[in-house]
């Protein structure tokens, strides 16, 4: 492939280099130790730009698939270098300086293996390019925006969680949580709310020793930064100790962030490193920054180029010349090419099976011994056989998983002292403590935030979504961050934690879209990630050890969707019946996709969930005496669906009615009426839903939401002679 022409910004830097050899600069000896470090931070930052560099040529050559660089933002490796190497990092797509500082020159082969996709690439072995490491403490990190900042938040407050309850942590008991992100970036909602809380916990004098580091460089793709605006934004924000410092000093980045990293340790309180820089090259290979920037800004970046002023502070201390650091730049760029020409030659994920791997492994044997042993007798009253709600079945099992598991904390908003807006988690802070059982603050992009760093750091995260319709303020930590860690690390990192959400329609006196909503949406289709919806209180306790367990064992991401209706339902047909009602069996777990079946009519299946489950059985009683028979099967898991299931159960009938209370387009049916026809299924089939709309207010909701008449007139059309 042969190596290519210095491209314009190269040749640029080399002559700059060069041109110290006559410049005017002033003798300065270094303070002991600040030759290696300056020696060390040039290497990096060199090997950085010809990273960059070579992506380019890569991508040229039709062997490369990133272009997105770090230059101009090399002055971020001397902030890796007032650090640990043990301190947990979430990276920038601009870090690429910060990464090679804490990996050493061998992190090019790092670099250049994701620019080309290569199975050999340490994290994502190929799944693309992310600056991770697990041998590091470099948490992968695929967000081009601050979504990976509510993790960030959630990894420090974990590191001194641990230590006050004694967990097995990965990081160190004085470790600090370090990310960084653009000054772009920094305006996004995400970002802005991780900082938030992250003030939040300092305010009430809770560890959370967070380093963020905003890399400043003026510029959002083409949209420009106003001068000042991330000091204005965060430099005299309470609790949150700011610096400001110029790339173009790299004896200050490198003093700035020693003296704030350990402010940070010894104080356990967040700190904001603002760090100015410039960016080389646009926002991309494919972004012509001509097109936005006038002639005189390019030029007076390049007089601002990190590698250059650290080249400058070398000359000055009269142990390097220009000409042996232009040398040794050129060094640098051979070795780098050598590599690239090397990875440009490795192997690639070669099939579907590769690709899926790490995605969401499952042991479902494993899982069924660790959902078996949650449970613990005499530790609540879980085990008392009588029989309970809904509510009370997921409260006990809570309070056992707690006992259980010391690694466990449950929080959301109400979820402690109040015990839940429906008394879900009452009296589960009493029995567990204030450092286990807690309420967040009001935003669940936090709460996510929190769950995805508590579990990547040795915690088993509960998080509860207070219902279902707040969930898409912060979709994207599950879709996002989440469900993709496994993917995006190779299985090396894992962030298995169950999210509680309560939803779906039904309520009575109550409501509105808010408080009804009846979609599950956006959960289907998340990769990896379970669905759970129970409806009984013995399911609900069963499924919800069967994820904590998964969780545990396979590092599985969840969601169990509780149907807010049923909560405290006790009568099925006729009231004071206590049909509804059931005793958890002890030791007991549904198995991740399997479904459970009631009757064993021979006309219709009735295949359902959530509430769909509650109306159906009415629907089967009444529809028994007029002559037909109809089983009713509780789907239980949305996502993976009980396919094996599912057509057994239809098969036996020949007949099947989805019944579906989540809406016509876009809801839960579509996917069981494909799976039967992708099974080969071949008897009549139908769905009912919801309509297509908002929940409104009062007795209109009725209209909207799917009823048992409806499910009624469904089964008699489709089973109409033809």
């Amino acid at each position: 492939m042969g190596t290519p022409e210095r491209s314009a910004l190269e040749a640029q830097l080399v002559d700059s280099l060069r041109a110290l050899a006559t410049a005017s600069i002033v003798p300065a000896p270094l303070a002991t130790g600040g030759l290696a470090a300056l020696e060390r931070l040039f290497d990096v930052q060199v090997a950085s730009r010809h990273c960059d560099q070579a992506a380019r040529w890569l991508r040229g050559q039709g062997k490369g698939y990133y272009t997105i660089g770090s230059s101009g933002h090399e002055s971020n490796a001397a902030v890796a270098m007032g650090l640990r190497t043990s301190d947990p990092a979430l990276l920038h797509y601009r870090s690429g300086g910060f990464y090679l500082a804490r990996a050493g020159l061998g992190g090019v082969h790092d670099i250049l293996a994701g620019m080309v996709a290569a199975t050999a690439e340490p994290i994502a072995g190929g799944r693309h390019k992310v600056f991770g490491r697990h041998d590091l403490a470099v948490i992968p990190q695929t967000s081009t925006i601050a979504s990976h900042l509510p993790r960030a938040v959630g990894v420090a407050f974990a590191i001194g969680r641990a230590a006050r309850l004694r967990v097995e942590s990965p990081w160190p008991t004085d470790a600090l949580a370090v990310c960084s992100f653009g000054d772009a970036s920094a305006n996004h909602a995400v970002a802005a709310g991780a900082i938030n809380t992250a003030l939040h916990c300092a305010h009430q004098r809770l560890p959370l020793p967070l380093l963020f580091v905003c890399e400043d460089n003026g510029l959002g793709i083409s949209v420009r930064t106003p001068a000042g605006w991330i000091e204005s934004a965060y430099g005299n924000r309470p609790h949150l100790r700011y610096a400001g410092v110029d790339g173009t000093d790299p004896e200050a980045v490198l003093a700035v962030t020693a003296e704030l990293g350990e402010w940070v340790r010894t104080q356990r309180r967040p700190a904001f490193l603002h760090l100015r820089t410039v960016r080389f090259g646009g926002h991309a290979g494919t972004d012509v920054e001509v097109a936005y920037r006038t002639p005189a800004e390019l030029r007076a970046d390049a007089d601002r180029d990190p590698i250059l002023a650290t080249a400058r502070r070398l000359v000055a201390s009269g142990h390097h010349t220009a000409d042996g650091l232009a040398a040794r730049h050129d060094d640098l760029r051979a070795r780098v090419y050598e590599v690239a020409t090397t990875v440009a030659q490795w192997p690639q994920l070669a099939t579907a099976e590769e690709v899926l791997a790490p995605l969401a492994p499952r042991t479902p044997q494993a899982v069924a011994i660790a959902a078996g042993a949650t449970l613990t007798p005499d530790a609540t009253g879980a085990d008392t056989g009588e029989p309970l709600t809904l509510a009370q079945a997921i409260n006990a099992t809570l309070a056992d998983l707690l006992h259980t598991h010391d690694n466990m904390l449950l929080f959301g908003e109400d979820v402690a002292a109040k015990g839940g807006v429906y008394g879900v988690t009452k009296g589960l802070l009493a029995q567990a403590g204030a450092a286990r059982v807690f309420d967040t603050l009001l935003d669940e992009t936090s709460i996510l935030g929190l769950a995805n760093g508590a579990a990547i750091s040795g915690f088993l995260p509960i998080a509860e979504i207070q219902y279902l319709a707040y969930l898409h303020n912060a979709e994207d930590q599950l879709r996002g961050e989440a469900s993709t860690l496994q993917f995006f690390s190779n299985g090396q990192y894992r962030n298995g934690m169950v999210v509680r959400i309560a939803g779906l329609g039904y309520q009575e006196g109550f409501g509105g879209h808010f408080h009804n909503d009846d979609s599950l949406t956006v959960l289907r289709d998340l990769p990896g990630v379970v669905v759970a919806v129970p409806a009984r209180p013995d399911d609900a306790a069963a499924m919800l050890r069967t994820l904590v367990a998964a969780a545990q064992v396979d590092g599985t991401v969840s969601v169990i969707v509780e149907p807010i209706a049923r909560y405290h339902t006790t009568d099925l047909i006729e009231p004071g019946d206590r049909l509804w009602l059931a005793a958890p069996t002890p030791g007991e777990h549904v198995p991740i996709g399997a479904a459970r079946t009631y009757g064993d009519g021979t006309d219709i299946t009735l295949l359902t969930f959530g509430n769909g489950v509650y109306m159906s059985l009415r629907a089967a009683y009444r529809l028994l005496a007029r002559g037909i028979g109809a089983r009713v099967v509780d789907m239980r898991w949305i996502a993976p669906l009980p396919i094996d299931d599912i057509l057994r159960e239809a098969e036996a009938t020949g007949a099947v009615l989805v019944v579906d209370e989540t809406r016509c387009s876009g809801g839960v049916a579509e996917g069981v009426l494909a799976a039967l026809i992708d099974g080969g299924f071949g008897g009549r089939m139908a769905r009912v839903t919801s309509k297509d709309s908002f929940i409104p207010l009062g007795d209109a909701a009725k209209l909207m939401l799917l009823s048992e008449p409806e499910i009624e007139a469904a089964v008699e059309r489709l089973l109409a002679p033809r």
